[in-house]
């Protein structure tokens, strides 16, 4: 019986014997060394058979190490997977409590259709009545050149309510709440309008199919101690809606005065674009109070100045377009600009000045419409070009070229219509949200700027339309690059000449031959009378022996000289297939006020 337990443990045999060894070695070295696990044993006693050499001690810490290792990577892993837990926790909260706010947004949405369906009817009645007595001035304020008066002869609402389709509360300061309602309306409205046309024609139109998506910005404020809370709600668009209509004339057709579907639309979407999307608002007060600070009031002026267009497209079937321009930030009647009508021509030189008041930089752009002048009939457009504010640097000029298109929003036609130029420069009245006034005292002074200049370091628009910038205009012709060719060996034999847009006095340089690249470096000087309203022409011409070619000229405002006072700058020829010229401008100021007894 002991024989079959002896033989049938040799394992625990040997185990035993290392135990017995190690604890022999720890006696002699007066070491106590922890107890090793048997799988560890057995790997130091083998390691003694195989190499006598390595003392016990250093077999004792292999194991150690190992031991340790295996900890942190036991920890690390548990780490890892109690981090994973706890994210997929967090994560998991995150989305039942969005599930809940969505939830919630979705009572409330359906509470909100549910009670408009119930009052709609009571709503129609009132707002019908509304709609008439408020809308039919501002249409006034927005009607087109060709419409005289424009009523509603009736109007309802329908039996179709909108509907609410989205909620949502933004973050906002201490004073106010913003709500934003995303709604949709597919109306059956009764709307007719009366239309009297500039003709001394009488239409009643139907408006028809009308669809609106858009979403409604209600900002409540100021938050006040009283019932119910705030003082006035100012009601805008966030961004430009959707709104889709038909017009059909009763008893008639559309077509038979062209142009008048155009300006019907036209002046209903201005209205609704101009009074209600952000920044326009619609002040409406709860608690009686002074609430004018929540209105959108003027920050800055914008200078605009109509140089010219090219290349327009031809609108007539004999002869040439008569065009003219119409530009504005805001389309209302009183704060458009029409240009004077340049007759039969397709590159007009207009030269023309305007000022439009800015109210809020950072959203307002300006257009510009270009149309062919039809007589009595209504005028055709060529074409149209807007410009965001926000590329403006306060104080700059900016000298733009604008690709006419057909229609600013919807740019299928993508034929070329001409280009129009501007020159644009905008300067706030005082220092505003952030942006300094670039006529400041630390900013050094051109002489336009000391003229202009007043005491409380603002910018006197009243006087800029009093002084008139006398003064003496150094040209330097320096160079041309990339002439086009002009005679049978490639080559052609330039010159320039300029002259003021109000001025009979022409200069002429030398004529360089034989060169697409002439140097001229030549100074002319022009007495300028009024440099705020010239322009400087510039042409290049090719010499021969029986007379000269046209090759292509520059048109160039002054404002940036009177600006600068000094500055040198390449230009691209205009008519020329290739070319440029490079001018340097200097500014001698001699400024008059129009008013001898202004000190």
């Amino acid at each position: 019986m002991a024989n079959n337990k002896s033989g049938n443990h040799p394992k625990r045999q040997r185990e035993t014997t290392s135990q017995g060894e190690a604890g022999h070695h720890h006696h002699k070295g007066h070491h106590r060394s922890p107890r090793l696990p048997p799988i560890f044993s057995r790997t130091f006693s083998a390691s003694r058979r195989r190499a006598q050499p390595f003392p016990p001690r250093a077999a004792h810490r292999r194991p150690a190490r190992r031991s340790g290792g295996v900890r942190r990577a036991m920890a690390f892993l548990f780490g890892a997977a109690l981090g994973l837990v706890l994210g997929v926790g967090v994560v998991m909260l995150f989305a039942r409590l969005e599930n809940a706010r969505a939830e919630q947004r979705r009572e409330l949405l359906k509470w909100l259709n549910h009670e408009l369906v119930k009052i709609w009817p009571f709503v129609n009645e009132a707002a019908s009545e509304l709609i008439k007595t408020s809308v039919e001035p501002i249409f006034e304020q927005y009607k087109s050149f060709i419409l005289a008066s424009l009523h509603f002869s009736k109007l309802t609402l329908g039996t179709v309510a909108p509907q609410f389709t989205g909620v949502e509360i933004l973050e906002s300061d201490n004073s106010s709440v913003t709500m934003e309602l995303e709604m949709q309306w597919d109306g059956n409205p009764n709307i007719v309008l009366d239309i009297q046309t500039t003709l001394g024609i009488s239409l009643p139109v139907q408006v028809k199919n009308i669809s609106f998506t858009g979403v409604f910005r209600l900002v409540f404020k100021p938050l006040v101690a009283e019932l119910p809370c705030f003082g006035a709600v100012c009601c805008s668009l966030r961004e430009k809606s959707k709104v889709d209509f038909t017009l059909k004339v009763i008893g008639g057709e559309m077509t038979a005065i062209p142009g008048i579907s155009d300006a019907i639309e036209g002046t209903i979407r201005d209205t609704i674009e101009d009074t209600l999307t952000w920044p326009n608002r619609i002040i409406v007060p709860i608690v009686p109070g002074d609430y004018s600070d929540l209105e959108l009031k003027p920050v800055g002026v914008l200078e605009v100045k109509l140089v010219e267009a090219r290349d327009l497209k031809n609108k007539d079937l004999v002869g040439k377009s008569d065009p003219f321009a119409v530009l504005y930030i805001r389309p209302l009647r009183e704060k458009t600009k029409k240009s004077k009508t340049i007759n039969n021509d397709l590159n007009p030189i207009w030269n023309e000045h305007y000022e439009f008041e800015v109210e809020d930089i950072s959203t307002q752009h300006l257009t510009v419409k270009v149309y062919d002048d039809e007589g009595l009939q209504a005028s055709e457009i060529i074409g149209c070009a807007r410009v965001s504010l926000t590329d403006l640097q306060p104080g700059k000029v900016k000298d733009l070229w604008l690709d006419l298109v057909k229609d600013l929003e919807v740019q299928r036609d993508k034929k070329p219509r001409g280009q129009v130029h501007v020159e644009l420069l905008y300067y706030p009245y005082a220092k505003h949200e952030g942006v300094s006034n670039p006529f400041a005292n630390q900013v050094q002074l051109t002489s336009l700027e000391k003229v202009l200049k007043t005491e409380s370091n603002g910018y006197d628009v009243k006087q800029r339309k009093n002084v008139i910038m006398r003064g003496v205009l150094s040209v330097t012709v320096i160079s041309a690059e990339d002439l086009p060719p002009m005679d049978i060996g490639g080559k052609a034999d330039p010159f320039v000449v300029l002259y003021l847009k109000k001025g009979e006095t022409k200069k002429k340089t030398r004529v360089v031959t034989d060169t697409l690249n002439p140097i001229w470096n030549q100074t002319f000087d022009f007495v300028v009378e009024d440099a705020l309203h010239d322009l400087l022409m510039v042409e290049v011409w090719d010499h021969d022996t029986f007379g000269k070619d046209y090759v292509g000229r520059c048109i160039l405002t002054l404002t940036r000289v009177l600006l600068e006072g000094e500055f040198q700058d390449t230009f691209t020829l205009q008519g020329a297939k290739s070319g440029k010229l490079n001018v340097h401008f200097k500014w001698t100021p001699q400024p008059i006020y129009r008013d001898r007894d202004r000190e």
